[in-house]
């Protein structure tokens, strides 16, 4: 089997910090938010209220999740033997029938699958179902394997054969379905998934359908805040515990008022219109990534090629319109969505880091495919900036939203009254080893340049990476059998123009790359492409690749209001912004670069190592700009990626 290991490097760093702080981190807050307990409530080991949101339990299921796939290259005792915990509460709670949702189990015992475009029933299930495939991918043990087949069965039973108002709100049982699928070859599963996915958009008076269900949640909301009240009285020393305060964000003055509207259409929901005809990324942008994600997968594993068209043109039309400079995607607060072609206000900016997670998902799948380049590296600039701005270098701090531009009031938390993206950042990296490469019938594939071991059918590659800071990449070949014939594929990155390749000391001719197009971002990942390296490979083989590191000004299409004048710094894969931290008595938001002053320049000491950009305004100021997944790590600060120039 195809795999690879992570060996060294940059992201050998934020590894480690993945699986040595934050996984535990998260663990410990799931704890004290009362998360946790709630499956103790459920399955009767202890007596008690139940805290949180009606979708909390995803939160401790997607934990399980990342902790199995961190476990998997990182196998510590402390974090099995939490994990072997949680796998017991869910054991208890866990119905005979397979039904789990504390919320419903506690406090309305008798109802079940209600208000399904709100409520998350079935979202729920899909991150436990979620954490049953990657446990068992990790210790080939089959315990939570069980208990996601037993969820899996129960919605199988409930579900299939049904009408489409019985499609969820937020996708993401239709993801897990299918990683179900492709781990058990149980064919209603994929049936199931497809299912969901096929009946979006069919769903009669949805705005009539949402309505009812608004006024349900309300009435379920205040019988509980009534029960809440009898039982704080009954109980006077039980201390609720408290959610932190809302993440920061500014907001336009028809926020509300744009929400509703998304709702009552269904665009929020990704509910307006049946899948093949969703060629236009609208409403919430965690779940349009998870839809789509769920749509590439269906189509790959049934070979549905009808989907593809407007699958791409979708991604097409995020990319050119809808996408900000750093990958992030959902411009609205309030909706947490997508707005209009070419609203990418910097300030405003929502930019969840689960959305910008969903849509590498999506990229991957995509890639997977149509084997297309573009899609590789989309995911490469988006895990380099709207991803990793997500967590601090310790591992116990996070955005949940990421504004472009933030005048104060953003700042890093160790958690979130939502908090859905600290476990969906760390069960993402805690995979990064299986973007690194693919291997078929055509050879082997490079997507991702991080340092690694890949041991591939065909042969085992090593990997000596210095991105995100330096641009040379080595790779050393070891065929598995000698004088092996086959194709080595390496992505040529949008970002890199004139990079330079060597196999065996030998220049390479590379394949022309298209003209970027003018995108709302400012930059075009459908300039990627592959570089074929078709050889006969003895042991020894080496390939070097000196990737262009030059700056560039990356300038956002016409159509974007408020950017006259300004640009965004890119080098390498890495966006940059400068901080007030590194610019005492300058203010950021008017200065005025001089591009031709800047000065990359490695500082080991500074925020654990990375490449900063010296310069000045053109009044002679000096200027520092860093890379913008590194900003708010010393505290509250103010930042401005789009500069004047």
């Amino acid at each position: 089997m195809s795999k690879a290991q992570i060996s060294a490097g940059f992201w050998h760093d934020r590894l480690e910090v993945n699986a040595s702080s934050a996984i535990f981190h998260q663990w410990q807050q799931l704890e004290n938010s009362g998360c946790i307990q709630n499956f103790r409530i459920a399955g009767s080991e202890t007596d008690g209220f139940r805290e949180g949101w009606f979708f909390a339990d995803s939160d401790a299921h997607k934990w399980l999740d990342a902790a199995a796939r961190t476990y998997a290259n990182h196998p510590d005792p402390a974090l099995a033997a939490l994990m072997d915990n949680y796998i017991d509460l869910i054991e208890q709670a866990q119905q005979p029938d397979g039904y789990i949702y504390t919320y419903n189990q506690i406090h309305f015992p008798e109802v079940r699958w209600t208000n399904l475009q709100i409520e998350h029933e079935l979202y729920c299930h899909g991150h436990l179902i979620e954490a049953g495939v990657s446990h068992f991918e990790a210790t080939r043990q089959t315990r939570v394997l069980e208990i996601a087949r037993r969820a899996a069965d129960r919605i199988v039973e409930d579900f299939l054969g049904k009408g489409p108002e019985h499609t969820p709100g937020h996708q993401e049982i239709e993801i897990a379905l299918l990683r179900l699928y492709r781990v058990t070859q149980h064919a209603p599963y994929l049936a199931m998934a497809r299912q969901f996915i096929e009946q979006r958009g069919h769903i009669s008076g949805f705005s009539r359908k949402i309505l009812g269900e608004f006024s349900s949640v309300g009435k379920r909301e205040r019988t509980i805040d009534r029960r809440k009240q009898a039982y704080l009285t009954a109980f006077p020393n039980f201390r609720p515990y408290e959610l932190p305060p809302g993440n920061h964000s500014k907001r336009p003055w028809n926020t509300t008022l744009r929400w509703y509207a998304g709702a009552f259409s269904g665009k929020y929901f990704q509910q307006h219109t049946p899948i093949r005809k969703q060629q236009v990324p609208v409403g919430h942008a965690v779940r349009f990534a998870y839809l789509e994600t769920a749509a590439a997968m269906l189509a790959r594993e049934t070979g549905d090629t009808s989907l593809i068209q407007a699958l791409e043109k979708a991604w097409d039309h995020m990319v050119t319109r809808r996408m900000y400079v750093t990958g992030g995607i959902g411009s609205l607060p309030g909706s947490e969505g997508f707005g209009r072609d070419y609203e990418l206000d910097p300030e405003i900016a929502y930019a969840e880091t689960c959305a910008a997670l969903g849509s590498m998902f999506w990229n991957w799948e995509l890639a997977q495919l149509t084997g297309k380049a573009r899609y590789s590296d989309l995911f490469e600039w988006q895990l380099y900036n709207a991803s990793a701005v997500g967590m601090g270098l310790d591992g116990t701090t996070y955005f949940y939203n990421n504004p472009l531009t933030c005048r104060g009031g953003v700042t890093r938390k160790p958690w979130y009254a939502v908090p859905c993206c600290p476990s969906n950042i760390s069960r993402t990296w805690a995979d990064l080893y299986r973007y690194i490469h693919t291997e078929d019938e055509h050879g082997i594939h490079i997507h991702q340049y991080v340092s690694s071991r890949i041991t591939a059918e065909l042969a085992t590659l090593e990997i000596e990476s210095g991105l995100p800071w330096f641009g040379n990449v080595t790779i050393t070949v070891t065929p598995v059998n000698p004088q092996s014939d086959f194709t080595l594929f390496l992505r040529l990155p949008s970002w890199s123009t004139g990079a330079h390749i060597m196999c065996n000391g030998e220049a390479l001719e590379l394949p022309s790359a298209a003209e970027p197009r003018a995108t709302g971002a400012g930059f075009d990942p459908a300039v990627s492409r592959w570089l074929e390296i078709p050889c006969t490979w003895s042991d020894g083989d080496r390939i070097e690749i000196q990737l262009n590191m030059s700056l560039r000004l990356l300038q956002p299409h016409p159509k974007v209001k408020g950017h006259q004048g300004q640009a965004a710094i890119g080098r390498g894969p890495i966006v940059y912004c400068l901080e007030s931290v590194d610019n005492p008595g300058v203010d950021i938001f008017q200065v005025r670069l001089d591009p031709d002053t800047l000065e990359p320049s490695f500082q080991a000491d500074l925020l654990k190592g990375c490449t900063v950009l010296y310069g000045k305004s053109f009044d002679a100021q000096p200027l520092i700009l860093i890379p913008y997944f590194l900003w708010g790590n010393r505290g509250e600060s103010q930042m401005a990626v789009w500069i004047h120039i």
